[in-house]
C-alpha cells in the first residue's frame, strides 16, 4: 500500500467535509468523469460510489467511516476489477491538518489506469482544490 502524507492549510473539519462530499469530486480527484451515488448510510455519508474515469474505467467502492477519528476507508465492491483499496485520515496539525493516504490497486490494474490514481497526485490536487 502507498501512503502520502501532507499538511494541509485548513482546519481538520473542513478537509473532512470536502472529502467525504460526492458533489465535490469530480472537481478534484483527476481523470474522473463521474462519481454516482449508489447508497448512502443513516447520517448521509456515501456507502457505495460508483465511479467513471476518462478512458472507459469504472468501478463502485464501498466506504467505511470513523467519523470521530475523521478516517474513511475504501474497497471495491465484491467482484470488481480494476479498483483501489485505501484510507484517508485527517488530523489536527500546528499548520492546519495531517492528511495521510493510502492507497492500493488491483493487480490486474493497467499502468494508465494507475496514473489515475497516484497516490502523489490526488493529495496535491486535494490539498490545492481545499485550501
Amino acid at each position: 500500500m502507498d501512503v502520502v502524507t501532507q499538511v494541509i492549510a485548513q482546519p481538520p473539519d473542513a478537509c473532512w467535509r470536502v472529502f467525504t462530499d460526492l458533489t465535490t469530486m469530480i472537481r478534484w480527484v483527476p481523470g474522473l468523469r463521474s462519481a454516482s451515488l449508489v447508497a448512502s448510510r443513516d447520517d448521509n455519508l456515501p456507502a457505495e460510489i460508483r465511479f467513471e474515469f476518462l478512458g472507459g474505467l469504472a468501478y463502485s467502492l464501498m466506504y467505511s467511516y470513523d467519523v470521530d477519528g475523521r478516517t474513511v476507508r475504501w474497497r471495491p465492491k465484491f467482484g470488481e476489477k480494476g479498483a483501489v483499496r485505501g484510507y484517508a485520515k485527517f488530523e489536527p496539525h500546528a499548520d492546519g491538518t495531517q492528511m495521510t493516504y493510502a492507497l492500493e490497486h488491483d493487480p490486474g490494474r493497467k499502468a494508465a489506469e494507475r496514473a489515475f490514481d497516484d497516490p502523489d497526485v490526488i493529495v496535491e490536487a486535494f490539498s490545492r482544490f481545499v485550501s
